[in-house]
């Protein structure tokens, strides 16, 4: 598997996701509840792909163990 290719690009997403954020808290016509309700979506997205590309480092570690072992 090539866990650099995947890490990049989860990088390009994350830096993404970054721009958005700043967009929107550049915008100074939206107000505090605003602001909130559309950086939420963006936050929770950025969990998620953090999350999901921790597991996927974990079982190539894994699968890098068992390699090991054989």
């Amino acid at each position: 598997m090539e866990i650099e290719f995947i890490e990049e690009k989860f990088n390009e997403i994350f830096r993404e996701l970054e721009k958005e954020v700043m967009e929107i808290l550049e915008d100074q016509s939206l107000d505090k509840k605003n602001t909130n309700l559309r950086m939420k979506p963006l936050s929770s997205t950025k969990q998620i792909l953090g999350n999901a590309l921790e597991s996927i480092r974990m079982v190539h570690r894994l699968d890098q163990e068992e390699q090991d072992k054989s």
